[in-house]
C-alpha cells in the first residue's frame, strides 16, 4: 500500500475522507454504566463527561429528568471548555460568563447581558442526535441539518436488556488496525493459542478459554484445542448488504470440519461467536487518529446474561472512569517469558485474551505503516475490506450514500448477522451451519417473543 492510501484510510478528523465517511454512521460514545454513581461516584454529584470522538471534542451531560445532551465542547460565547460547566439540572452553564444550554443546545440564559436581552434566543450550540441502545449511548455526527439513517436492527440492539451486556476499553492505536484484527480468522490459532485446555466448567463469559465447539467421538472439544491443532484455515467471504460474511474452515478428519462463521459489518464492526449461545458485536470507535475505544456488545440466545459476572471479569482489567487498560506498552502488556515457553503462545495471560489483541494492535505503532507489510492468502478479507473503505470514501466525497447500515434503502435487509462456531460434517457443513443458526434463533426466548408480537400485530390488521 502506498503511503498516501495509508493516510487516507486512517485519518478520522473533520474534513478528512475517512472522518467524513465515519460521521455518516451511528457511533457509540459512552456506556450508561459511565453515569452510574456506584461505578463512578463523581456522577452522583455532576453527571458530565468530556468526550473526544473522531478527532473532535464534545461534552455529554445528563439533566435532572434523565435526558442526555451531546454538544460541541467550546462555548459559543468565547470558546471556554463546557466540560467544566455547572450542571444545574435544567442545563449546563459555562462558568466563564454564565451562559446556559439545555440538552438540545439551545442557550437559555445569558445573565451578564442587560435585563430584557433576547440574545440567548438567537444562540444555539450545535447538538448531536443521541440514541440509547443495549446499555450504550450512540451519537450521529453527520452534516448539520441532515437526517441520520435508521438505527441498525442488529441482534445486539434487538435483544432485550436481560439478554445483553456491553463493555468498552481504550487502545492506543488507530481504529483500523484494531478492527482488522477482528476480521482476521487466522490469527486465533496463534495469537490465542493455549498449550493446555481448561475445564468447560466455570468458563462463562470468557472467549476461547473453555468454550466448547461441539463433540468429536462423544467428547466435547474446547475451542482452544481446535485452534491449536488446526492452524491452516480455509478462508472465504461473501458480500452481504451489511458488509462481508466470513467463513473459516479447519478440516479435522475426512468426515469432520470445524466451521466458524463471522461477519464484518461495514465500516468498523465485527460480529463473532463467544460461545455456542452468545455472540460479540464489537465496534471500534476512533478517539482520534492514534486511539480508539472498542465497544463489545454481548448477546445471549439462551439464558439471561449474568451482567455482574461479565462486568466484574472485565473491570479487573481496566481503570475507571475512562476504561483504560492496566496492561499496555508501559508494562510490556504483562509479558511473561516462562508462560510463553510453557502455557501460551504469546505469554500475556490466560484469562483475558483481549490483552492479546491489544498487544497485536498497539505493537504495530500508533498508526500502522502499511507500506512495509507483506500480505498473504489469509489476509484476503483484510484486502477486500480496505478496497470497500476506499471506495466508500470516494462515494461520500462525490455526494453519494455510504454503504451498509448508513444506507436507509438497505435498512430492511440488514438483520442478525448470524454466527456459528462448531464441528460439522465435512461434506454437509453449509447445511449444518444454517440448521445450527436456525435452531439457536428458535430457542432464543426473545426471538420467539419478537416473532409472536409481529404475528399478533399482523393478525390484528
Amino acid at each position: 500500500m502506498k503511503a498516501e492510501q495509508n493516510q487516507r484510510i486512517t485519518q478520522v478528523g473533520p474534513g478528512t475522507p475517512g472522518g467524513e465517511l465515519l460521521r455518516r454512521y451511528w457511533q457509540p460514545v459512552a456506556l450508561l454504566d459511565e453515569f452510574n454513581p456506584a461505578l463512578d461516584p463523581a456522577m452522583g454529584v455532576r453527571p458530565v463527561k468530556a468526550l473526544r470522538v473522531l478527532g473532535q471534542d464534545f461534552v455529554l451531560f445528563k439533566n435532572a429528568q434523565g435526558a442526555f445532551g451531546l454538544l460541541d465542547r467550546d462555548c459559543p460565547h468565547r470558546g471556554a471548555d463546557l466540560a467544566f460547566g455547572r450542571n444545574e439540572g435544567d442545563g449546563l452553564r459555562c462558568p466563564f460568563h454564565g451562559w446556559k444550554f439545555d440538552v438540545s443546545g439551545q442557550c437559555t440564559e445569558t445573565p451578564a447581558e442587560p435585563t430584557g436581552s433576547t440574545l440567548c434566543t438567537r444562540i444555539r450550540q450545535r447538538s448531536y442526535p443521541l440514541i440509547e441502545k443495549a446499555g450504550a449511548l450512540f451519537g450521529w455526527f453527520g452534516p448539520e441539518g441532515s437526517t441520520p439513517p435508521p438505527f441498525p436492527a442488529l441482534d445486539c440492539f434487538e435483544a432485550p436488556a436481560t439478554h445483553s451486556f456491553v463493555f468498552k476499553g481504550l487502545w492506543h492505536c488507530n481504529w483500523l488496525q484494531a478492527f482488522e484484527v477482528g476480521i482476521d480468522p487466522a490469527h486465533a490459532s496463534y495469537l490465542h493459542r493455549f498449550f493446555n485446555d481448561a475445564s468447560l466448567e466455570g468458563s462463562y463469559g470468557k472467549q476461547f478459554r473453555g468454550a466448547s465447539v461441539g463433540e468429536v467421538g462423544g467428547e466435547r472439544w474446547p475451542m482452544t484445542k481446535v485452534m491449536r491443532e488446526f492452524g491452516q484455515p480455509q478462508i472465504s467471504f461473501t458480500q452481504q448488504p451489511y458488509g462481508l460474511q466470513l467463513t473459516a474452515l479447519r478440516p479435522m478428519t475426512d468426515a469432520l470440519t470445524h466451521v466458524r462463521i463471522t461477519n464484518a459489518v461495514f465500516p468498523q464492526t465485527f460480529v463473532i461467536p463467544l460461545s455456542e449461545t452468545m455472540t460479540i458485536t464489537q465496534m471500534h470507535v476512533p478517539v482520534d487518529d492514534t486511539r480508539n475505544y472498542w465497544f463489545a456488545f454481548f448477546t445471549s440466545f439462551d439464558k439471561p446474561v449474568d451482567k455482574e459476572t461479565m462486568r466484574n471479569q472485565r473491570l479487573a482489567a481496566v481503570t475507571l472512569p475512562d476504561y483504560i487498560p492496566k496492561s499496555g506498552r508501559h508494562n510490556n502488556w504483562g509479558f511473561n517469558a516462562e508462560e510463553q515457553q510453557s502455557r501460551t503462545y504469546l505469554g500475556m495471560g490466560e484469562d483475558d485474551i483481549n490483552v492479546h489483541d491489544q498487544w497485536a494492535c498497539e505493537s504495530m505503532g500508533a498508526i500502522q505503516d502499511r507500506t512495509r507489510e507483506h500480505l498473504g492468502t489469509t489476509d484476503k478479507v483484510i484486502m477486500a475490506n480496505r478496497r470497500m473503505l476506499l471506495q466508500a470514501m470516494d462515494t461520500v466525497e462525490q455526494g453519494g450514500t455510504p454503504p451498509g447500515i448508513a444506507d436507509p434503502a438497505q435498512h430492511a435487509s440488514i438483520t442478525g448477522p448470524d454466527t456459528v462456531d462448531g464441528i460439522a460434517p465435512a461434506e454437509g457443513w453449509p447445511t449444518w451451519w444454517q440448521d445450527a443458526v436456525r435452531a439457536k434463533r428458535e430457542s432464543a426466548p426473545w426471538q420467539n417473543t419478537a416473532v409472536q408480537a409481529a404475528t399478533e400485530t399482523a393478525g390484528a390488521k
